[in-house]
């Protein structure tokens, strides 16, 4: 299997449009290819996409390349408009980075919601691409600048993702705390993890919902009242939601997922992508073999491709005991692992809870 190609955030991809409009501002010539410093002491070049000059002030725009990770950024026009001097009449959609007056244009959202990297009311630029871009632009201009960063239809963007849950609305979000994307990484997805669950707890919730997916999400979502804030998408990251849920203080774990993922609990899966944690259906028919499946029911399970296979088995065979025992198990390893009260959720494809214990 060939391997990924990583790509760039969109932290570093502003960085690299404020330093190209930069230098088209103070030079006057349109470059080609601009360089940049990255948090590791590496450097990373980027080719201009498009720039305009004007009088007093250059924009640039690079195009987002996320490599081979399926980002809904990846192909997104990142600009950044660059004036010298600072006008004190400046819009309140701007912070100050080191003589740097740094701004949200259009399609950059806001934080409306406490427990983020950035304060309540600041643009959704995070820490690190703010240093990222004030250090690419003072390598060009070393006095006063403004620096307007803006993404091309990034309020349409923001609608594919799940910002709004975080309180980033009006656009999209400027993040990387390396500049560089990994494919389908661990560490985007902790992170966004990570971040959710600060901001319910910042919300002062004392419960919160993991889900391995949108489907299943809606399913618990049916059942449950409780606010957006609560919900955590957690993908395959079952052990560390577990244990980053208890970190941070939630009184009960509300579990829900599809037939794969909660018989992967049951199994006492850590980590339940395919690649790391793929469903061995002989240990999926030993383990129902041993909550009481035998016979002909276990023949078919048995012989069975795929794990919703043997969940349509079970169900033709009116074996909900079975199923249930599953759910059981996965309860009894969530709560194993996080030391906290668990309610599990069983969803099918139409996002129905089969069975909740």
């Amino acid at each position: 299997m060939a391997r990924l190609r990583n790509g760039y955030t969109t932290g570093a991809c502003a960085a690299a449009a404020a330093k190209a409009a930069a230098l088209y501002l103070l030079t006057g010539k349109k470059p080609e290819q601009v360089e940049i410093p990255f948090p590791d002491g590496s450097r990373h070049s980027f080719s201009l996409h498009q720039a305009e000059l004007g009088i007093d002030r250059a924009r640039a725009g690079i195009l987002k390349d996320a490599g081979d990770d399926p980002d809904v950024t990846n192909g997104a026009l990142i600009e950044a408009l660059v004036s010298k001097g600072q006008n004190e009449n400046h819009p309140e959609n701007c912070l100050e980075i080191d003589k740097i007056l740094l701004c949200a244009g259009p399609g950059i959202g806001q934080a409306t919601k406490p427990g983020l990297a950035i304060k309540v009311g600041e643009p959704a630029i995070n820490p690190v691409p703010r240093k990222m871009i004030a250090a690419a632009v003072k390598e060009v201009i070393t006095e006063k600048a403004v620096v307007e960063i803006s993404i091309a239809g990034g309020e349409e963007l923001a609608e594919k993702t799940l910002n709004h849950r975080l309180g980033i609305i009006g656009g999209l979000s400027i993040l990387g705390t390396t500049g560089i994307v990994r494919p389908i990484s661990a560490e985007a997805w902790t992170a966004t993890i990570q971040a959710s669950m600060d901001v319910a707890r910042a919300c002062g919730l004392d419960e919160i919902v993991l889900a391995t997916g949108r489907t299943s999400e809606k399913g618990a979502q049916a059942m449950l009242e409780l606010p957006d804030e609560a919900y955590t998408m957690m993908g395959d990251y079952l052990e560390f939601s577990l244990l980053a849920a208890a970190s941070h203080g939630f009184q009960h774990i509300h579990l829900a997922g599809m037939w794969a993922k909660i018989t992967k609990a049951a199994l006492e899966t850590p980590q339940t992508h395919v690649r790391n944690g793929a469903l061995e259906m002989k240990d999926a028919a030993t383990l129902l073999a041993e909550l009481g499946a035998e016979g002909e029911l276990l023949a078919k399970i048995t012989k069975a491709n795929t794990a919703r296979e043997m969940l349509i088995h079970l169900q033709d065979a009116k074996r909900r005991d079975i199923i249930r025992s599953i759910c059981a198990r996965a309860k009894q390893y969530a709560e194993k692992i996080s030391a906290k009260p668990v309610s599990v959720y069983l969803v099918d494809h139409k996002a129905r809870v089969l069975e909740n214990v």
